[in-house]
């Protein structure tokens, strides 16, 4: 994840990263990105391992994403286990990312080296959070009061003593559908990556504006992540073909609908972070010798 993330930002456009919810969603996001040329990032969850397994994830994104043509990441996205984390990474997870930003930040940096040890030890791409975002993600709650924004001079900090191959932090942005307007401070955006210099992983991203989108990825967010999205368009579709189609239960047709569904919302995200025809540009820079 690290030199995708890293020609994103160069680049200025972000990758999507989206939280899988079974093998079909995995398959859709990955042929959104192919028919976009584009890179994409596929997420898991603490608890959808814990529902199905390492093996079985593994073996999903192994089946779509071997003979793609463009680069699939497979993510570990909120976990607080590190025995999950080392788990992960052993099991063929090709990033990983530890969530201790509850902690002081001394505590939180003592966490993420023990996970920054174990990225070096299997050779995969790290993600590490500061500062708190609001809202519900896999079973963590953040309330509003006890949100708390990321401060540049920590963030470099934290940075600069963890090489990251992606910086999540609290800017504004909230997991879930907002109640209201989001305020997302750009100019915080601004200050943590001029400062890190390390691609910004920008969390809750369901519900922001397309302009909100356009200036945090000017500003360095590099990799973009929906979830509570993809799960309202899961159900969603389900319903709404089985209220259309009430006398069918064939299972495939179900399940196709539910593939379209979330394959057109995939795609639209990548070209709405600009992810369209960058699969190949990465690729063809990482043939170029330094």
């Amino acid at each position: 994840m690290k030199p995708l993330l890293r020609h994103a930002m160069d680049n200025h456009y972000a990758v999507a990263a989206f939280n899988l919810v079974d093998y079909n969603t995995t398959k859709a996001m990955v042929k959104a990105a192919e028919g976009l040329n584009a890179p994409v990032i596929c997420q898991t969850s603490s608890k959808t391992i814990k529902y199905y397994s390492h093996k079985e994830i593994v073996s999903w994104v192994r089946t779509v994403a071997e003979d793609s043509p463009v680069p699939v990441v497979l993510h570990l996205d909120h976990c607080h286990d590190i025995a999950m984390i080392e788990e992960c990474a052993k099991a063929g997870w090709t990033s990983i990312m530890i969530d201790a930003s509850e902690l002081p930040f001394e505590e939180n940096l003592a966490q993420s080296l023990k996970v920054r040890a174990i990225a070096e030890k299997y050779g995969v791409g790290m993600e590490a959070e500061l500062g708190q975002i609001m809202g519900v993600e896999d079973d963590m709650v953040v309330d509003e009061a006890d949100s708390v924004l990321t401060d540049p001079a920590d963030a470099g900090r934290f940075c600069d003593a963890l090489d990251l191959s992606a910086f999540a932090c609290a800017v504004g942005t909230a997991h879930g559908y907002y109640k209201g307007e989001p305020v997302v401070d750009f100019d915080r955006i601004q200050a943590i990556n001029t400062r890190t210099r390390t691609p910004m992983a920008l969390h809750g991203g369901t519900g922001l504006s397309d302009e909100t989108f356009a200036k945090a990825i000017e500003r360095g967010a590099a990799k973009i992540n929906i979830s509570t999205n993809l799960k309202h368009v899961w159900v969603k579709s389900f319903v709404d073909y089985h209220l259309a189609n009430p006398k069918d239960f064939e299972p495939l047709r179900v399940g196709d609908a539910q593939y379209q569904a979330c394959k057109a919302m995939f795609a639209g995200f990548i070209e709405k972070f600009g992810g369209s025809g960058q699969g190949s540009a990465f690729l063809a820079a990482q043939s170029v010798p330094a």
